[in-house]
């Protein structure tokens, strides 16, 4: 029987960058979306064994997906050994659960703060982080979304990594129709899914093709929000 795990909490909007600690940046497209999900507590002697496997993990659970992914794989990445792993996860879906909580959290950080810096008009807000997302998107070995890609992997919802990416999803389906809201929508949960669809369009249409239709994802946000907001 597989071990449920506690989904995220939700959490007040405002508190989710402040969460989050910097992450470091990759210099490829699937190195960069990952990397920085994992966080190494560092001593004097470098990275913990539970920072390393967490480190490998993310980047080729990111790069390969997970269930692609075996445990051999991750502790020969991470220099260790396989009884150190499970020290340190009860089993490889508690590794990938692990892997989805801290790729929430690095999520929020790009997402309240795209491209470093922070906004207080929601409109430049949701703009900001569509057009860092779309510049991500059409570069080369872009992976999409690790939580959506989890939900694809495990269509079982008992699953722990699908679990923290389920719950992940209901939160950031609520911020942005608050953000919607905040532009003066006139339906602002329709705004608010409308946004989310063509978010979760970039994430999959992105890792086909560097010359697909993210390219143009900047300018549909801008017509899928004028023609939402009263105006006068």
């Amino acid at each position: 029987m597989k071990k449920a795990v506690e989904p995220q909490a939700e959490r007040p909007a405002k508190a989710f960058s402040s969460e989050v600690a910097t992450g470091s940046r990759k210099e490829n497209a699937s190195k960069q979306e990952a990397g920085a999900a994992f966080r190494s507590h560092r001593n004097g002697k470098g990275p913990r064994a539970a920072d390393r496997i967490r480190a490998s993990a993310s980047e080729l659970f990111y790069r390969e997906g997970i269930r692609a992914v075996g445990v051999d794989e991750v502790v020969e990445r991470a220099g260790v050994t396989k009884p150190s792993l499970y020290r340190s996860f009860a089993s490889k879906d508690d590794l990938a659960a692990a892997y989805m909580r801290d790729y929430d959290l690095d999520f929020w950080e790009k997402f309240e703060n795209p491209g470093g810096k922070s906004y207080s008009d929601p409109r430049e807000h949701v703009l900001a982080y569509i057009r860092v997302l779309s510049t991500r998107a059409v570069r080369q070995g872009y992976r999409g979304c690790g939580l959506s890609n989890a939900t694809v992997e495990y269509p079982a919802r008992d699953n722990p990594a699908r679990q923290v990416a389920e719950a992940h999803k209901k939160v950031f389906r609520k911020r942005l129709r608050e953000l919607a809201a905040g532009m003066g929508a006139r339906q602002p949960a329709v705004l608010g899914d409308a946004l989310l669809l063509l978010i979760e369009g970039i994430y999959s249409t992105g890792q086909q093709s560097e010359e697909g239709p993210a390219q143009s994802a900047l300018a549909a946000a801008k017509l899928l929000i004028d023609a939402s907001v009263a105006k006068g």
